[in-house]
């Protein structure tokens, strides 16, 4: 059984960073591409990130380019995303996910930018 858990979401201001991992477990992590999906409120599901499985290649929204970062690692079986600048806009629910469609995505963690 696949089973994602997000952790690292908060409350943040304008400008500021937050860190978000997720732990996977019950597939072949390791040979498996991976996503970060967001979801606002009152909002469709939003692609935000992509990294395959072996982590050489990243994928990013216009939305989030040049101000987030996915990375994993394989060992640990752990996705990550850094989010440095953080607008108002990406408050949101972030998801991690074994597809760009958030299918089967994990319970997700918070993220409110606000001041």
């Amino acid at each position: 059984e696949v089973q994602l858990g997000e952790s690292g979401g908060g409350l943040v201001q304008p400008g500021g960073s937050l860190s978000l991992s997720c732990a996977a477990s019950g597939f072949p992590f390791s040979s498996t591409d991976m996503y970060w999906v967001r979801q606002a409120p009152g909002k469709a599901l939003e692609w935000v990130s992509g990294i395959t499985s072996g982590g050489h290649s990243t994928y990013y929204a216009d939305s989030v380019k040049g101000r987030f970062t996915i990375s994993r690692d394989n060992a640990k079986n752990t996705v990550y995303l850094q989010m440095n600048s953080l607008k108002p806009e990406d408050t949101a629910v972030y998801y991690c996910a074994t597809n760009t469609k958030g299918v089967g995505r994990g319970q997700g963690t918070q993220v409110t930018v606000s001041s």
